[in-house]
């Protein structure tokens, strides 16, 4: 157990006594070293080596360089702890410079596992310490701390990892994580190619996973585990399979409870308890490879692991395919913080923060009832995978609580009255809970949860100068392996007691559901008859709704955003607004899911927050753009299910506009197997062959051709005669492959068409008629429309307006509609799906304007179409590329979108959030006649303070 710092104190006064006559690097350096690391009550010789033979490598060489051979080259390192610490004593008076350069040297010479983390040089009178962690608060090597041996006493904590007291700094994309993980993705490979394989398995590298943090972090003897591994395993790593088997049945029992006969090298490991060591595991048959890969593993300093990432990470490990791209699916702590923070730990720091500023007297009191208060806290993640939610939550909670206790106990204070540090603590792992499907991760959430408590711990002690560590394991998380939408959530967390739901459920479209997946959402989504076309993460929404109604739970789960888009708005969020009276608190709008790690694994997604009560303020996170990392925040009066401010209304699938504007129809589906339309080239066969068809080939366009300037044609036989299609073969040709093609469809609609000479839907204007694509690229500021004339044959890629006048493009393609489409739009991926009838019937246009307002549109939307003409090299696509949108057409687009919002609001709108909610209202207003009204918004939307 390492030392409190009273005691380490106390040694370092009296090793700075001792040693001050010191004065000769060949006489007392070792006598130094030795005396210095009992300071620390550490025996050096079970950590560090003296006078290590190594290369010496010139850091000022070219990378790659070799230098000449020769003696001079070799080297013996003074002081060596792999990993951790070089040390290099010179007499007194001799230039420390020097020192840290020849230390520099042997660094460059050492393996990569070996490298220490820390040089400390010294003439015996000065000691100076580099830092040479790349995530330190030294910048650079060459910046360092110098103390007289005299004063050591008063600055012993910066040799704090001397015993084990490192106070941790978290990162997304440590290297230590992801090295980590590769050590144990290489062990489980030889592991399972042994023939070791299943639940046995991934239990045992999850004990092993607990062994190599608790050696670094002092739950072991410092170095038990590598000399367990080193010293004992045979020289072929014959006897480690059952060696480690003892050792796991000695961590499952209590001290007094061993035999007597128990090797002192097992007798030193500590009682765990906490289940983990329970039950028997086969015994490992290991080899000297296998032996060697675990003992490469224990050279890597595992205190530096951060639980919140390294769980997905270690995850991984265990599926080849996706350890080719490592840390692809981690959930970054930036977006768990997302969630994390405006759901609770916002309203933490801001109390706490209030508290500090009273007197000491005066919030003493209050400390002690908020410390209460977290100590109730009971937070729920019923998707939990590896729990890296519920680790940044713990975590994040602790560290509240550590500033707490700070401010109630300040200088060390309460050792000083007498108080241990074990009475200071009141949150425990167990506030935390889990439900997961897959058995390895939830193993892995309840351990991870254990070594961040331990991290807490540890820091704890760093603060308060006494080492505190909770062994045996008696508190653990309740992480229920089982399927939550299966499972009464009450038999995890009755919800009487629950405070928080958070999580990342997971991301499975409607598509690519599977049997089971559909069969799920269809028993959660009990009465929505078309729940089918929900997405899977849907059913947690839904569950999570039913859990907290009736209590005082606030909730947070991420999402990809279908589910605040199209159709689904109105099946999910009708129940969950309206039969479950949920309100919306907070949320994200889309955003890019995403990590620093290979082979980015990026979503869009967004976050709600929201439960059965009110809140007085809304949060509300706006990204300028998908890729965006940092929200602006703005406070509306009310959240939407489209993530906007303004009255909460829930669009239907209309069969109509909802205002009097010409109707929208879809474009002509072939179901044809592609033996209607034509190529150019096939096209110019055809028609050489028999120019008699040349009436019935039509232009063909769909949201492709129209975008990207593409030609395609189609046989366009509505006016054909019975008898011409038997003078042209190859016409008559074609039409029998369509009809086979039908025959063989699974569709009985299908099978049943009898009319093989068409299109299977036909819906072509008589007229022109305005096209829209029901696809367009997200990147675009606008999607293409245009015009087209009634002989070119639209495709049901598309959706057209016949009749549309130069007024109702102007609306259509103004920033106002772009909007609307934006937000309550369908999505392909990350593309907009334009909908009739969710989005153009839906849309709100402007109260029938008068003449002297529709005529600026037109010209304005006329100088649209002559921008897009005075380029005729250029397609759509070119046009409406952001980067490369002409000066004319955008200042053209910016002319048309001021005119357009005046009808909507005679102020301008700040941002598309603010059009949103007007059209959200405006739309409240005409469907009001129709339909119960919605709650007005008071107002629009307010900007937060920064």
């Amino acid at each position: 157990m390492p030392l409190s710092w009273t005691e380490i104190r106390k040694n370092a006064y009296d090793f700075a006594r001792n040693a001050k006559d010191y004065s000769s690097e060949q006489g007392e350096a070792q006598t130094f070293w030795n005396d210095f690391f009992e300071v620390f009550g550490i025996n050096r010789r079970k950590v560090a080596r003296f006078e290590e033979n190594v290369t010496r490598h010139d850091p000022t060489l070219p990378a790659g360089a070799v230098a000449a051979p020769g003696p001079a080259r070799r080297g013996r390192i003074d002081l060596f702890w792999p990993g951790i610490l070089l040390g290099e004593s010179k007499s007194l008076g001799k230039n420390l410079d020097d020192a840290y350069h020849q230390a520099l040297e042997y660094v460059g010479g050492l393996e990569p596992h070996d490298k220490p983390q820390y040089i400390f040089v010294s003439d015996f009178a000065r000691l100076r310490l580099y830092d040479l962690r790349p995530s330190t608060v030294f910048p650079k090597p060459e910046q360092h701390t110098e103390i007289q041996l005299s004063d050591l006493g008063q600055h012993v904590r910066l040799f704090g990892f001397m015993a084990g007291y490192q106070q941790r700094t978290y990162q997304e994309q440590d290297p230590v994580n992801v090295q980590a993980a590769e050590r144990m993705g290489r062990l489980h490979d030889q592991l399972e190619a042994s023939g070791y394989r299943g639940s046995d398995l991934e239990r045992y590298l999850v004990r092993l996973l607990f062994c190599l943090f608790a050696e670094d972090t002092d739950i072991f003897p410092r170095a038990a585990f590598m000399d367990l591994v080193s010293q004992h395993a045979g020289p072929k790593g014959q006897h480690l399979g059952p060696l480690l088997h003892q050792l796991f049945e000695t961590l499952d029992t209590p001290e007094d409870q061993r035999p007597a006969a128990l090797p002192e090298h097992l007798r030193e490991f500590p009682y765990v308890n906490g289940d983990l060591f329970k039950g028997g595991l086969r015994t490992v048959a290991f080899d000297s490879q296998m032996r060697d890969l675990l003992l490469d593993a224990t050279r890597l300093d595992w205190g530096q692991i951060s639980p919140a990432i390294f769980g997905s990470l270690f995850q991984s490990v265990m599926n080849p395919q996706e350890r080719r791209t490592l840390g692809a699916h981690y959930t970054s702590e930036q977006n768990i913080r997302k969630a994390l923070g405006p759901l609770l730990l916002d309203e933490k720091r801001a109390e706490l923060a209030r508290l500090a500023a009273l007197s000491a007297t005066t919030r003493a009191p209050r400390l002690r009832a908020m410390q209460s208060e977290l100590a109730k806290l009971r937070l729920l993640d019923p998707a939990c995978g590896c729990g890296n939610f519920l680790v940044v939550a713990y975590r994040e909670l602790r560290l509240l609580e550590l500033e707490l206790l700070e401010l109630l106990y300040p200088n060390e204070a309460g050792t000083q009255q007498g108080l241990g540090v074990a009475t200071l603590v009141q949150l425990q792992v167990d506030q935390m809970h889990g439900i997961e499907i897959d058995e390895f991760a939830a193993r892995i959430a309840e351990v991870a949860l254990w070594l961040v408590d331990h991290q807490m711990n540890q820091l704890l002690s760093v603060r308060f100068g006494q080492y505190y560590a909770r062994l045996p394991l008696r508190h653990r998380a309740r992480i229920l392996h089982a399927n939550a939408l299966t499972t009464d959530w009450n038999e995890v967390l009755p919800n009487t007691d629950a405070s928080h739901i958070v999580g990342n459920p997971p991301f499975v479209g409607h598509h690519y559901q599977t049997e089971e997946q559909k069969a799920d959402l269809r028993r959660v989504l009990h009465g929505v008859s078309a729940a089918g076309v929900l997405d899977f993460v849907s059913a947690w929404f839904w569950k999570t709704a039913e859990y907290v109604q009736g209590t005082d739970v606030r909730a947070a789960l991420v999402s990809t955003n279908s589910i605040t888009q199209g159709e689904q708005v109105g099946l999910l969020w009708g129940p969950i607004i309206f039969r479950f009276g949920m309100k919306i608190h907070f949320a994200h709008q889309t955003f890019k899911w995403t990590n620093e790690a290979r082979g980015k694994a990026a979503v869009h997604c967004i976050i709600i927050g929201f439960g059965p009560q009110d809140v007085p303020v809304k949060r509300l996170f706006e990204y300028a753009s998908v890729t965006d990392t940092q929200p602006h925040e703005i406070n509306p009066d009310n959240i939407t299910p489209y993530l906007t401010g303004g009255p909460t209304v829930l669009l239907t699938n209309r069969p109509r506009p909802i205002s009097p504007v010409p109707a929208m129809r879809y474009g002509n589906k072939p179901t044809d197997g592609g033996h209607l339309i034509l190529s150019d080239e096939e096209r110019e066969e055809l028609l050489a062959a028999e120019p008699a068809v040349a009436r019935f080939v039509r232009p063909f366009t769909g949201a492709q051709e129209f975008i990207n300037g593409q030609s395609r044609w189609c046989l366009w036989l509505v006016d054909m005669q019975p008898g011409e299609l038997k003078q042209m073969p190859l016409v008559r040709a074609r039409v029998e492959a369509v009809k086979q093609f039908r025959l063989a469809s699974k569709a009985a609609a299908t099978r049943g068409y009898q009319n093989h000479t068409l299109f299977r839907q036909l819906a072509q204007p008589d007229t022109a008629y305005l096209l829209i694509p029901r696809v367009s690229s997200e990147k675009r500021p606008y999607v293409p429309i245009g015009f087209m004339p009634k002989d070119v044959i639209a495709s049901d890629l598309v959706n057209t307006v016949p009749n549309a006048t130069l007024y109702h493009f102007g609306v259509l393609t103004s920033a106002m509609h772009m909007a609307w489409m934006r937000y309550t739009c369908g999505r392909l991926k990350s593309d907009y799906r334009y909908s009739k009838d969710i989005v153009y019937n839906n849309f709100p246009w402007p109260a029938e304007p008068s003449a002297a307002d529709r005529q600026p549109i037109e010209a304005a939307a006329q100088v649209v179409l002559d921008a897009r003409a005075a380029h005729p090299g250029s397609t759509l696509a070119d046009l409406y590329d952001p980067l490369a949108m002409p000066p004319d057409l955008r200042a053209a687009h910016r002319h048309l979108d001021r005119l357009v919002d005046r009808l909507y609001l005679r102020r301008p709108f700040k941002h598309d959030t603010e059009r949103v909610q007007r059209l959200f209202e405006k739309y409240a207003e005409l469907s009001a006649p129709l339909a119960p009204a919605a709650a007005p918004a008071k107002g629009h939307a307010r900007r937060a303070k920064p």
